[in-house]
Parts: C-alpha cells; structure tokens; sequence
C-alpha cells in the first residue's frame, strides 16, 4: 500500500490518462506535460484522516491552442476538475524539444542556410527548440513557438555542442509542426573541430581508491521512506522538479521532531548576457519550460556515484501519456567528512576525534548542453545542505578570428564562451516543531570606538523580526554576515529560546539583468535572495506555474504583494542562488564540476550538540595510537 506521499507509480499515471482521455473531451492531438502526485499537505496528514490518491494532470492541445489541466482521484476513478488555463503555455517538454529540432531540419529554407555556411551534413547538425520566450514580437503572441540554436558536432562525434553555427536561428512554430522564420545575423566562419574529449595517453599513474563496507550501510529503506542516524525522511519525484524530499525530521530524546515538510527545486534560470543578434533568446526556464524530472539520467556505480549505494527508480511519462521508468534516478549513500568534534582528553593521553559521515540523496540532470548534480546532504549535527554540482559544456558561440569577445571570453579556437548566470530558486515548505513558525533575520554590526566600546572590538547582535512578506524579500549582505532564522516561538529550548533552524548562504550573486527586461519580469524571484510567504497549496514555483512565452510578472513578486501575515504561519522559505559564470579556456571543451549551495543549521533546535553520542572513530581504520589516526 503506497504512502500519500509516495510518488506516482506507473500503473496510477496510466489510470490518470486514461480517465483523462476518456472523459475530459481532449482532441486526439492532445499530449501531456505533467502527470504527477498532488501532494497532500502537512495539516492533512497530521489530521489523521483517510487522504484521497490525487493526480494533477496538465495537457496541451494543439487543435485549439489551449493548455489544460486538472485533478484526477485515482482512489474514486473519477475527474475532480479539469479545464483550460487561460493565458497559460504548457511546458516544452523532452520529446517536444527533440522533434522541435527535427522539423528545423527537415526545413528546405533552413538547409539552404547551412549551405551557406558550407553544411551539408544535415545528419551533423543539432538544433535545440529552446522556449522564445515574450519579447514583445506581434507576431509571436499567442503562438506557440520555440527559438532554435544551432551547433555543428565534432567528427568523433562524442561532442554534439562542438562547432556553433553562429547567428543562425530557425524559429519553430510547435503547434503546426513548420517553421515560421529564419533569423539570419550573418555567417560567422566554422570553429575548427576540437577533436574528441578524451586527451591520449591518459594518466597512468591515479591508483585504485575504494570505499568498503563490509557491514553495509547504516541508512535502511523501507518504500521510499528513508532512516539514518536520527534523521528521517521520504524521497519523492515528478517530471518538473525531478528531485523531491519530503517528512524530513530528526530523532531527539525518543521523540522525531519535524524540521521541513517539503523540500525541493521550485525553479531555474539561465540568462545570458550578449545583447546582440538572436543571443538575447538566450535564457532558459530549466524547470518551469522544461521540467528537470524529465532529463534525470539513470546512473552508473563507481561513475557517477561512489560507495555502496542504493539506488531508487522513478517513473517519468513521455508526451503521450505513458510512463516511462528511469532507472538508477536517484542516488543515496553515505561519506566520510572528516572531523565532526575533536577534544583534547588529558585524562586518555590522547585526543577524542569522532569522524563526520553525511548521508547523501543526489540525481544529475542533463539539459541541453548543461549537466546539473542536485545533491542533498544530511550531516549527524543535524544540518541539512543543498549543493548544485554544475558541468556539460558551456554554452558556445563561434567568434571570427581576430575578433575580441564583447560579452564573454574566448575559451577555445573560435570559441566564444558568454557570460551568463544560473538562478536556482529552492523552496522549503518548513515545520520546526510543527507548522507555527515564524521568521527572524540575523545580521551583526560593529560600532566605532567610543565609551561603550573603548577596545573598537564591540560585535552588535541584530535579531529582526520579518513578520509580513513586505518585510520578508532580502539580499545577502556579506557586510552584517547576515542569516536567516525559522523559530517556532511555541517551543522553547532549555535556555528559553525559541527553537530554530538557520539558512546559511554559500556562494551567490545579484543578477545582472535589469528588472523591466523580459526574464527580469518572468523571473523576478532573482532579485531577493531570500523570500518567505505563508502556505499556500497553489504556490509551488517561484516564477509561477506557466512562465513559458508568458509577458506577465507571475510567482513570488506578484503573490508577496498581498503581504500576508508571517508570525506563527505555516512558513515557506524560498532561497535563490544565484551562480555568476564567466565561461574560462577551462571550462572547453568539457567544463569541470563548479560548486554552489546553500545549508540549514539547527539553530537552538536542540539543547546540546546533537552527535555526542556519535562514536569516536571506526576502530577497524584507525589504531590506538596517535601515529594510526589522522585527522
């Protein structure tokens, strides 16, 4: 028996379907862009009640141009509602992406073009069907279209991004299955073919390194219900934010205290930077035009990841509606950190050292030229740390030879790399101690020498309230080293505090783009670091449900304007990262692995160090000696 939580298995999205199918009145032209779970909430599930399997279900019809969508009861085999969205676009999806970019190339005005350019080899050419976007175009409002990029790949074929044909911009109309236009800026001479990734002779001198456990892993699984080391949580999917977790909450004193009830990528964007030409279409929705659950990768032991691992399948749906299981989708196993407390013990002769090790629930999703590690990590302090492990292959556009990069950097041999950025928003549905939270921004200030600080060393401690969304939109402020607090003011620690859990960023970055410019509107999340709103079942994206072709402001600018209540809420915190990339000769032809994230500290949540009963080290590695350990 599945749990409310538990992801949609195959059987119920071919029953979702086939009730849709049936009974809704689509057009045979009608595919899917969604079928997932519609979660329940953390009030429905504590209520105890019997909660109904429930179905959202979106479609797009080319027939009438229309996006639909709705909600099916699985349990009842019956229709809740279902309509069309007004002004809503449906996602792109993969299998739309893809067959986008063969009607490019069946296109007879488009081969003439790559003529041009001297390409024949029709067979070579990758065009991309990326979202248009709303750039005030007449002609383009209310169609359904996409911008193609176009790229030439190497003869080793192991590099479909390795020779861009710049300027060269086929725009697909994806309801009628044609091109419309050709946006032609002028051939840019062919980048000379790099050659295939791997560089002969590889190294031979990197000696085995093997992770052991003889005993198996200390994590047990029972369905998608995960345990280990105090922590506890349940692992979930859909085809738009790939990656879900959910019921995250950590063993105190017998008792599993609620830290989050949903945690998960709400959305991401990639602006790029050059002005010119067809570059300004440059920008990607990769959740909310694409949806990163469809791109998961099934993964591989000892590549990608590392240990003794379990591995979790999900099940994805192609466009017709049928499912699709990804096998290896998900990744979980631990790994040493090194040192979690050390203490000198005079009273042993030696030093206690006890070892961290972290539980680690991870996917890869790759998009187009980009590849994204999504790594979840849980540490036995009881920190929680999300981390964003890009590679792939920057995005490249040809430059002339002799030609200087105006918006980015020459990275290879007519190969121009654009500045760009990586905007994630993650969105915690949070519950510490229970769903009556409250919000609390930590900032600290110095003071200049005076009589109440002769010394200049004087560290003000500022804990302030943001009690209403107006209130609750903030910037990092590397200045003030400034944090964010969720306090649960109903539940006090042993020193009278409220308990809490503390955001802590990591590496991030203001958005260059100006705030009237068509992403700035679509995407307006970017530009606060930190946002926090009251609970609302409806408010899952943060730039909305359907920001593909959309000219409207949507998602957490627009619903923030009703500045609700924060104190004693059921509180969603929504965090953007934004990571600034200015490509580099080494990021070509394959980009090494670039890190970003973000964690959550408990922050009074408990009322000691929550590892001390952690032991102190794995006596089968390390001996009694100071010599046979290291720290």
């Amino acid at each position: 028996m599945s749990h409310p939580l538990d992801p949609l298995s195959a059987e119920e999205i071919a029953r979702a379907v086939a009730l849709v199918r049936g009974e809704a009145g689509l057009d045979p032209s009608a595919w899917f862009e969604t079928i997932a779970l519609k979660e329940p909430s953390f009030e429905e599930l504590a209520a105890g009640q019997p909660i109904r399997r429930l179905a959202h279900v979106a479609c797009y019809e080319p027939a009438t141009n229309r996006t639909l969508e709705g909600t099916v009861d699985l349990g009842e085999g019956r229709i809740v509602t279902f309509g069309q969205r007004a002004g809503a676009s449906a996602r792109i999806v993969s299998d739309e992406f893809e067959w986008g970019g063969k009607v490019a190339l069946a296109d007879p005005a488009f081969q003439a073009a790559l003529a041009k350019r001297g390409i024949s080899d029709v067979d070579k050419v990758l065009v991309e069907a990326w979202g248009a976007g709303a750039f005030g175009e007449a002609t383009e409002a209310g169609e359904r279209l996409a911008y193609g990029h176009c790229w030439l790949s190497n003869e080793a074929g192991d590099q479909p991004y390795a020779r861009p044909i710049a300027n060269l911009h086929p725009v697909i109309d994806l309801r009628r299955g044609r091109v419309v236009r050709i946006d032609d800026f002028g051939a840019v001479p062919l980048p000379p073919d790099p050659g295939p990734l791997d560089r002969a002779p590889l190294r031979g001198d990197l000696k085995p390194l093997e992770i052991v456990q003889d005993e198996g892993p200390s994590f047990t699984v029972e369905g998608h219900e995960v345990r280990w080391q105090r922590w506890r949580m349940r692992l979930g999917f859909n085809v738009r934010e790939g990656l879900t977790l959910h019921a995250i909450g950590y063993e105190d004193k017998g008792e599993v205290r609620p830290i989050m009830h949903r945690a998960a990528l709400s959305e991401m964007v990639v602006p790029y930077g050059d002005p010119t030409g067809g570059n300004y279409r440059r920008n990607a929705f990769d959740t909310g035009e694409y949806g990163v659950g469809h791109f998961l990768e099934e993964l591989t032991l000892g590549c990608d990841c590392l240990g003794l691992i379990r591995y979790f399948d999900v099940v994805s749906h192609d466009w017709t509606g049928n499912p699709k299981v990804i096998r290896n989708a998900i990744c979980m196993h631990e790994e040493d950190y090194g040192v979690l407390w050390k203490n000198p013990s005079w009273v042993e002769g030696r030093p206690r050292v006890v070892r961290s090790r972290r539980l680690v629930v991870s996917s890869i999703a790759t998009i187009g030229n980009y590849v994204y590690g999504f790594y979840w990590y849980f540490y036995q302090d009881g920190t929680i740390a999300v981390e964003v492990k890009a590679t792939g292959i920057p995005f490249p556009n040809a430059i002339a030879a002799g030609e200087s990069s105006r918006y980015g950097r020459r990275i290879g041999e007519g190969i121009d790399g654009h500045v760009h950025q990586h905007s994630f928003s993650f969105r915690f549905d949070m519950a510490v101690d229970g769903v009556k939270n409250a919000v609390r921004e930590l900032d600290f200030e110095g003071a200049p020498i005076g009589p109440d600080n002769r010394h200049g060393n004087l560290c003000r401690i500022i804990d302030r309230p943001l009690r209403r969304e107006s209130e609750a939109a903030r910037e990092i402020d590397i200045a003030r080293a400034r944090s964010w607090r969720v306090i649960n003011p109903d539940r006090l620690n042993r020193h009278g505090d409220a308990v809490a859990y503390r955001l802590v960023p990591g590496v991030n970055a203001l958005p260059f783009l100006d705030p009237a410019s068509s992403v700035g509107q679509r995407a307006g999340f970017m530009f606060k670091h930190f946002w926090a709103t009251p609970f609302h079942a409806d408010e899952l994206y943060a730039a909305g449900w359907y920001p593909n072709q959309r000219a409207e402001p949507d998602g957490l600018p627009v619903w923030t304007k009703a500045d609700r209540n924060l104190e004693g809420e059921h509180v969603v915190v929504w965090y953007t990262l934004n990571y600034h990339h200015l490509p580099r000769p080494e990021d070509w032809p394959v980009q090494p692995v670039v890190y970003a994230g973000l964690s959550w500290m408990a922050d009074g949540f408990f009322d000691e160090n929550p590892a001390l009963d952690v032991p102190e080290r794995d006596k089968g590695h390390c001996g009694k000696s100071r010599r046979d350990c290291c720290d």
